[in-house]
């Protein structure tokens, strides 16, 4: 697992963008797996400003979402298929036919979510995976405990989610649904590059555990450690906790450019 700790949420987003940009070069039609939230706003902002200076084209591009409301319309300003086309397809030029996610009205959930999966493989799988991460070091919604061969499937959401959740849904937890779809811990990592941006103290002992800690399901994130190519983008706020921030520093610092993350 490399670990970048950099400046600041900004600049984390740029070196990110970076990396899904040189992506797209090589590979147009790329399938970039995103997350919502706000944690991975400036990766979406830093790519859209290279693709309005013609610096990145991502007219083949493809998009795909790593979890979603389970019994909310699509159409909802609140589903994660909305959020996704206003915060990164528009941005970026992509149209909807170019967005894969699971159905969250189906009335097959686990269908939908068996379907998603398949759906993922016959694409060819996803390049690379952005995702942020919990203060209790969840991924996706797989919360702690979650089985790290876990495949896409339906989860209860915790009253303290519904809570947080509640100030998208004007305040009111009654709004909120209380499952979700989401991709399991065992297909995340079948993506061929996972990015994990963590920003804030808020976070730091989450990062703590995911880099430094055991494998283990009481920290679903720090199944990462199985992955060939992991990168941790963090703040220094988010990396306050790591024993090893100074020799994450003295690598990235002494890294050949051309590597790339």
């Amino acid at each position: 697992m490399e670990v970048v700790i950099v400046a600041d949420a900004k600049a984390g987003g740029e070196l990110i963008a970076g990396a899904m940009a040189q992506l797209l070069r090589r590979k147009p039609d790329a399938l970039l797996g995103v997350a919502t939230g706000s944690t991975p706003l400036p990766v979406y902002q830093a790519l859209a400003a290279r693709v309005d200076s013609g610096a990145v084209d991502t007219s083949r591009a493809r998009i795909a979402q790593l979890d979603e409301y389970v019994g909310l319309p699509a159409d909802h300003p609140e589903s994660y298929r909305s959020v996704l086309r206003r915060e990164v397809l528009e941005p970026l030029g992509i149209g909807m036919d170019a967005f894969m996610g699971p159905d969250g009205t189906a009335e097959d959930v686990q269908g939908a979510c068996e379907a998603y999966d398949r759906g993922l493989a016959e694409a060819g799988g996803v390049d690379l995976q952005l995702l942020g991460i919990g203060t209790d070091g969840h991924i996706g919604f797989n919360e702690p405990c979650s089985s790290l061969a876990s495949r896409t499937r339906i989860k209860t959401l915790t009253e303290q989610t519904r809570v947080d959740n509640a100030r998208f849904f004007d305040g009111d937890i009654d709004q909120v649904p209380h499952h979700v779809i989401t991709q399991g811990i065992g297909t995340i990592l079948e993506a061929r590059h996972l990015v994990l941006l963590a920003t804030g103290e808020g976070k730091a002992d989450a990062v703590a555990a995911t880099v430094e800690g055991p494998v283990a399901a009481v920290c679903p994130a720090s199944a990462l450690q199985l992955h060939p190519h992991a990168t941790v983008v963090v703040d220094e706020a988010a990396a306050a906790k790591l024993k090893l921030a100074d020799y994450f520093r003295h690598t990235y610092a002494n890294k050949p450019e051309w590597q790339g993350i």
